[in-house]
């Protein structure tokens, strides 16, 4: 049997779908159509032999057990295989692996996948542009259409991490931040805006709509696709690690690096290793005052215990009636902080609930509801439950589910509030360390007096600083924000005030939140405890929390004071809030007007007073903490689908700055050479017809000698830009005032600043540099200690290369191209390391960055390389020879000689179903009307199955059912 690459070896099982009233919504891939007991059906099995005497004596007995289902968010993989199934990018054998979930996931084999879009935020969404509008250079320069350079899927960039809290407590807030934001980030935008009208297939979010996830969540979704009359499951990949927040409504997302997405953009796989899925039951339901909040923490701290890290976690159970598809998209939100790759909830009647409250039409949820319900991936809990199978359980009663925090420095460290006073008094005591901060008891109640705008005032160890309702975890939920401003109208109501100089504000994820604080009655509330909304974005939780008073600063450092912040985010990280406020707190919004109104973390919210109200009464938590009953009827009254169909119908009417933005109308980029944000990268300068074809490594020198866990975060530039950086002096050159640097995060778009800034993490250790900690590194052949850019400049300049040396888990940590990228720009040619991390060694590849791993029991320490030596790598003149995983050999200057593995190969084992592997390495891609790809392409495939050149005389199809034995060639399985 012999399948070309143009046909679906699957189109027999596509099938219409029929519209209730009569007609057709589109065809779709019929999973029950497989008649595969593995996804609960019964089998019908095909077995192609030339002759029944070849059968007889050529056969192996498969037993099929129980008809246990796919996992739902397995189903998904399995159906996108299928339907991209053309025996090229996915093959018929990545579909049997797949089915084979069960038996292939725990062999960590590899598949393709092909997810139906891609989401950018504008940090990573401004290279992925840039590099496409370099695509279109590209393709120009050699007689091409560089029209034809576009997104092949649908990808959605939002618009909202530029905004800084710089104002706060005032009712013009979001007018200033606003303005603030586009004097920094005007170029920008302006690169942004005419991306949008450039570019097909990309729709640009303008900045002050909201939150990327939650905006995806209430509008860009889809569910479920109908394409031309195709229909199938709505999947993403984002630039975003919270992508997943998606998967609360039965949308299989997660986070990528930028070269993953910009490969996905272009039309290529992914190649992902098949995950093992947790099933997470849920029984119970949540105790009256309990929030999505004190749930989502609680299942967090449990899966960091369980170990997810790389597998699928699906949720399940009766419990999954008492959840709103915000409290999942809570739970879903946090899948990083969990360590997962999804936290998936499968479609269901809720799901459907939501999608009409959020404006969709009647007509598209019946859509979804009948293709979902077709194809075997809806949820009925009217119907008995399906035994599906999971790699590992776990479960959780939601009535145990109790008040808490997180912190003070991680996201799954968590603090039931009844214990928080206690917790806290051991931070202070225990050493540095996720929870200790080493104060000395001596020191621990000292109270620091200054001065507030005239005003006296103190400060104390675990004192409230910030505190800010934000990020995309909680805003999109209406039952914590509107819990938020019952607390607040409770606390007016007995007299209570927040101090004035804890920076207090609200950053909502969308604007439908202002729309139903504002119907509620409840923002006046809000506003008089100083909550006022400062912008839509991610704001504090990404460090965009702006400046905090300076008297308050300098009582903070001139006494090495612990300060706190509180905040409804996802993410805590020492320094990433607020540089001066050590101890981060990660809670509800109703718990941050709380310890906003306590002014400090040091409180047992049972025992003692959260203030003092009129006529000098006590006032408790529990006197202003709202019951669920209160807060249901204020959702109920106050959250309206007109108010989600107003939102996102002038979403991409943007705002006044945003359409005075003036942007060339021509489809090729206009690039300003003086321009310190948007530069043409260097990528496909020089570019042939012809791919330049492998090359080797020659007498190059060490730039860097690491040891072990060196992540993405000590490689790829990020936070601020330091005043004595490379970075700096290439600003200062052109002009750019220090207060003007901006962060590395809002310079992505240049080059030149983001090579500058690759390794110049403060906290890396080189060994180089003999103990020293910093960004600098040794020329050596002159011995000169020197900052990494530079000393790479040198190098370059001399004519030489550079590799890297490492020890085990290099590049470990979240996905970043500039990671890969960086040190590319900087001239490394090969990193040779103990072990790398997945991803990031296929980004290196990608960017033409040879992986080399030591042989097992081997390191530059064994080895006896100091990093001095000159090194010389050998690889095969033709790219035929090249082969993963093969032996190459590295010899150094002094005669030293050894051998590493090539490390192009995938991680699959080789004792997995085919017993082969396959690897890709794409360096670019270009298609233009020529069929030609451009840069480099290496390709070596798994061997075809072994009936692939039978022709076969007879079909011998054959019921089975649970139990049952059938017959199965043995060429399948060799």
């Amino acid at each position: 049997m012999c399948v070309s690459a143009s046909e679906n070896p699957f189109r027999s099982i596509l099938k219409a779908l029929e519209k209730p009233g009569g007609g057709e919504f589109g065809s779709y891939y019929s999973l029950p159509a497989l008649n595969d007991p593995r996804i609960g059906e019964s089998a019908s099995i095909l077995i192609f032999a030339t002759n029944k005497k070849l059968i007889e004596r050529n056969v192996v007995v498969v037993v099929v057990d129980d008809a246990d289902k796919l996992p739902y968010s397995i189903r998904i993989l399995l159906e996108s295989a299928i339907r991209n199934c053309d025996e090229f990018q996915v093959k018929s054998k990545d579909v049997e692996k797949i089915l084979d979930w069960e038996n292939t996931s725990p062999k960590q084999v590899e598949i393709p996948f092909k997810p139906a879009r891609v989401l950018l935020q504008d940090f990573t969404g401004v290279p992925a542009v840039v590099d496409l509008a370099c695509m279109r250079d590209a393709m120009n320069n050699l007689g091409g259409d560089s029209n034809k350079i576009n997104p092949l899927v649908p990808v959605d960039l939002v618009i909202d991490h530029s905004v800084q809290v710089d104002v706060a407590r005032s009712e013009n807030a979001v007018q200033a931040n606003m303005e603030l934001e586009f004097q920094r980030n005007k170029e920008r935008f302006a690169f942004l805006k005419w991306g949008s009208n450039a570019f097909d297939n990309m729709l640009v979010v303008p900045p002050g709509s909201g939150i990327v996830h939650q905006v995806n969540l209430e509008y860009l979704a889809r569910v479920v696709f109908n394409r031309n009359g195709l229909l199938y499951p709505d999947s993403v990949v984002g630039t975003d690690s919270h992508t997943t927040m998606i998967d609360g409504l039965g949308v299989a997302g997660w986070g990528v690096g930028g070269i993953e997405a910009e490969a996905t953009m272009l039309g290529q796989p992914m190649s992902m290793v098949l995950p093992g899925v947790v099933g997470f039951k849920l029984t119970g339901k949540l105790r009256d005052g309990m929030t999505a909040t004190d749930l989502v923490l609680t299942v967090t701290q449990m899966l960091r215990k369980h170990g997810v890290v790389g597998k699928f976690v699906e949720f399940h159970g009766e419990g999954m009636r008492e959840l709103s598809l915000a409290d999942r998209a809570t739970i879903a939100n946090m899948s990083p902080e969990y360590g997962a790759t999804m936290g998936f909830f499968p479609v269901d009647h809720v799901t459907l609930q939501y999608l009409k409250l959020t404006g969709r039409s009647d007509e598209t949820v019946a859509m979804i509801e009948a293709y979902l319900r077709a194809n075997k991936m809806f949820v009925d809990y009217s119907e008995p439950a399906s035994k599906t199978v999971y790699s590992s359980n776990l479960e959780l009663n939601l009535e145990d589910v109790e008040p808490c925090v997180s912190g003070p420095k991680r996201p799954h460290d968590r603090v039931p509030l009844k214990e928080m006073k206690a917790d806290w008094h051991s931070c202070l005591d225990s050493r540095v360390g996720f929870k200790g901060f080493a104060v000395p008891k001596e020191a621990q109640s000292k109270a620091v007096e200054f001065n507030f705008n005239g005003t006296p005032a103190k400060l104390r160890h675990g004192d409230v600083v910030i505190a800010a309702i934000t990020s995309c975890t909680n805003t999109s939920n209406p039952s914590v924000m509107l819990g938020a401003a019952l607390v607040a109208k409770k606390a007016c109501e007995l007299g209570l005030e927040v101090k004035p100089w804890i920076k207090t504000s609200l950053a909502p994820g969308s604007g439908v939140v202002t729309k139903y604080l504002a119907k509620s009655g409840l923002q006046k509330y809000l506003d008089q405890l100083g909550f006022s909304i400062v912008g839509y974005g991610c704001t504090t939780c990404i460090g965009n929390s702006g400046d905090i008073h300076e008297a308050v600063a300098s009582a903070i450092v001139d006494n090495d004071l612990v300060a706190s912040a509180v905040l409804s985010g996802n993410r805590n990280f020492e320094g990433r809030v607020h540089p001066l406020t050590r101890a981060n707190y990660l809670a509800s919004p109703p718990l941050v007007v709380a310890y906003a109104l306590a002014g400090t973390v040091d409180i047992d919210f049972e025992t003692e007073p959260i203030g003092t109200g009129k006529d000098g009464i006590k006032i408790f938590f529990r006197d202003i903490w709202p019951s669920n009953k209160e807060v249901a009827e204020v959702v109920q009254a106050s959250v309206l689908p007109d108010m989600f169909k107003a939102t996102y119908e002038a979403i991409t009417e943007g705002n006044s700055m945003w359409n005075e933005l003036s942007v060339a109308s021509g489809t090729l980029y206009e690039w300003d050479p003086k321009s310190t944000y948007i530069h043409e990268p260097p990528y496909f300068k020089g570019m042939t017809m012809s791919p330049p074809g492998p090359h080797g490594v020659k007498d190059a020198y060490c730039l860097l000698n690491f040891g072990d866990s060196i992540t993405t975060d000590h490689i790829s530039p990020a936070g601020s830009i330091h005043k004595d950086s490379p970075a700096a002096k290439y600003l200062m050159e052109r002009g750019v005032d220090r207060r003007d640097f901006n962060s590395y995060g809002s310079r992505r778009g240049n080059d030149e600043i983001m090579a500058r800034g690759t390794f110049a993490n403060i906290r890396i250790v080189n060994k180089h540099l003999k103990g020293e900690v910093g960004p600098k590194t040794v020329h050596i052949p002159s011995g000169e200690k020197l900052s990494v850019f530079d000393a790479a400049m040198k190098y370059r300049n001399e004519g030489r290369d550079t590799i890297i040396l490492a020890g085990a888990e290099y590049g470990s940590g979240s996905s970043r191209d500039w990671a890969a990228k960086g040190p590319m720009l900087l001239g490394v040619k090969a990193v040779i390391s103990k072990s790398f991390e997945r991803i990031h060694r296929s980004n290196l590849v990608g960017m033409g960055i040879i992986p080399l791993c030591f042989k097992t029991g081997e390191d530059a320490e064994t080895l006896g390389l100091t990093g001095e030596e000159l090194y010389t790598i050998e690889l095969p003149n033709s790219v035929s020879e090249i082969k993963p995983g093969q032996d190459v050999t590295v010899v150094t200057n002094n005669g030293k000689s050894f051998t590493c593995t090539l490390r192009f190969d995938t991680e699959v084992k080789q004792d997995d179903l085919f017993s082969s592997f396959k690897s890709r390495v794409v360096m670019s891609i270009i298609k233009d009307e020529f069929g030609m790809a451009g840069g480099v392409g290496l390709f070596q495939s798994r061997r075809d199955i072994a009936i692939r050149d039978q022709e076969p005389d007879q079909t011998i199809r054959k019921r089975v059912s649970p139990r049952d034995s059938f017959l199965y060639p043995k060429g399948l399985l060799q």
